[in-house]
């Protein structure tokens, strides 16, 4: 299954839409949120300089974009494909022999 990370703010109509997607899909995900975690916000800016908005969402370190794009793949059928890859190691990081 796939590694899946969320960017959010708790007030976002858009981050709890995207969040019931994943929920519906039966997604495990990693959610930051950027009001108690406001730190991740440089963390964000160095994966995705341009996001200005959330939530911003990673699929194995892939940024996918937001809520509307996450809703697009899904009525493409691209989401599932990318939801069943396997998570890959991070770099530096190496499968053992």
């Amino acid at each position: 299954m796939a590694y899946v990370e969320i960017y959010t703010k708790d007030y976002c109509p858009y981050c709890d839409k995207a969040k019931l997607l994943l929920d519906q899909l039966n997604v495990d995900y990693v959610e930051h949120d950027l009001v108690a975690e406001p730190e991740k916000f440089d963390e964000l800016q160095l994966r995705r300089p341009n996001a200005r908005t959330v939530p911003q969402i990673f699929i194995n370190d892939l940024g996918i974009g937001g809520c509307d794009d996450l809703y697009a793949l899904h009525d493409a059928g691209k989401l599932k494909p990318l939801l069943e890859e396997v998570e890959r190691p991070l770099e530096g990081e190496h499968e053992p022999l």
